[in-house]
């Protein structure tokens, strides 16, 4: 049974006298223990689709079941029970700034009904969990943005939630700061074995941290999948720009010269056919592309190259501009092919 099964959702908001449709017709299931990324751009609508997820907006169509309960055939109070079990961290952290880091994780244990003694023992508890035991009585204002995000998990982990919706939580975050986060949360979710749903626009993201992920694209599902296949194979435009926006530091972008420098061979690279590389285990070994220069006599273009963290495993990744030549193109395609490289055509501009 899947811990989380989102059945043809719709949800449609009524804003100036018209209807706009934030999500139409999603389904997707999280298994239990899953770290499950949500990307799309900005107004997708993957927002409004973690916030169905706890009833927080109300489905206007579909089902959302937890564990296999229909959250929209709950009372009022079966609801807000529920809600206990799905613990939710945000951009902005959402902190108490008039209570210190003990007060504020132990807030949530307050309206539970646990006793003061209690509640601070968990809380500090928490607090080693997520590095932050010397900043109990710290106020959120004399925190840094990575510590009042690490305050905000345990505060949402307070609650012993089977659930955590991050939405767009690394945001607001430096890089070096959302690594340390996306590290505690991959930890938490190996020691408590918590499902975690990760909403953000930054593949990057998606990269470190998700087995999972599901892509939408104006309210509506354009991919979901494994994250490794869908980064070797995107089938969906929405997947492919993303990927292709996906830019680590210590990426490297070429230029559209060509590699010997002659205007004439660059005249023939230019306005060619444009491939995307993902170099596998075996592959990675080979100076591939130096060989198919060396075999067709041609230079390629290599319009942008650089290896990205997928799941734990580096992935390298190349995006080569082919001569305009459609037979030479082909025969080059067909080279990298019989080499064991995974290949995408890419239509989008590469140069944004």
């Amino acid at each position: 049974m899947s811990m989380i099964e989102v059945r043809h959702l719709y949800k449609s908001f009524e804003q100036k006298g018209s209807t706009v449709e934030a999500l139409r017709d999603v389904s997707l299931q999280i298994g239990a223990g899953d770290i499950y990324g949500i990307i799309g751009m900005s107004g997708a609508g993957k927002s409004t689709l973690v916030r169905c997820l706890n009833f927080l907006e109300r489905p206007t169509g579909g089902e959302v079941l937890i564990e296999g309960k229909s959250l929209a055939d709950l009372t009022e109070k079966q609801l807000r029970a529920q809600r206990s079990d799905i613990a939710m961290i945000f951009q902005h952290f959402n902190l108490l700034m008039q209570k210190n880091v003990i007060d504020n994780i132990c807030f949530p244990m307050h309206i539970q009904g646990k006793k003061d003694a209690k509640a601070k023992e968990r809380a500090l508890e928490l607090l080693r969990m997520v590095g932050l035991e010397e900043k109990a009585t710290a106020y959120p204002a004399q925190l840094s943005g990575g510590q009042k995000q690490r305050v905000a998990i345990a505060r949402a982990l307070a609650s012993d939630p089977k659930i955590l919706l991050c939405d767009e939580a690394t945001s607001a975050l430096d890089p070096q700061t959302t690594a340390s986060i996306l590290s505690l949360l991959k930890d938490i979710n190996r020691r408590l074995g918590i499902t975690i749903v990760i909403i953000t626009h930054q593949m990057s993201v998606i990269r470190e941290i998700c087995s999972h992920v599901a892509i939408i694209e104006r309210g509506e599902l354009a991919e979901q999948g494994l994250v490794e296949d869908i980064f070797n194979h995107p089938r969906s435009r929405a997947a492919r720009e993303l990927i292709l926006k996906d830019r680590p530091e210590g990426s490297w972008e070429g230029n559209r010269s060509g590699w010997d420098g002659d205007g004439r061979q660059a005249e023939r690279i230019a306005g060619g056919r444009k491939l995307r590389i993902v170099f596998s285990e075996n592959s990675a070994f080979e100076p591939v592309i130096a060989n198919m220069v060396l075999k067709f006599g041609t230079p390629v273009n290599i319009l942008r190259a650089d290896t990205k963290n997928v799941g734990g495993f580096a992935k390298g990744e190349m995006i080569l501009g082919l001569p305009s030549d459609e037979t030479l193109a082909d025969e080059m395609e067909q080279y990298l092919k019989e080499k064991g490289l995974e290949i995408e055509e890419v239509t989008e501009d590469v140069d944004e």
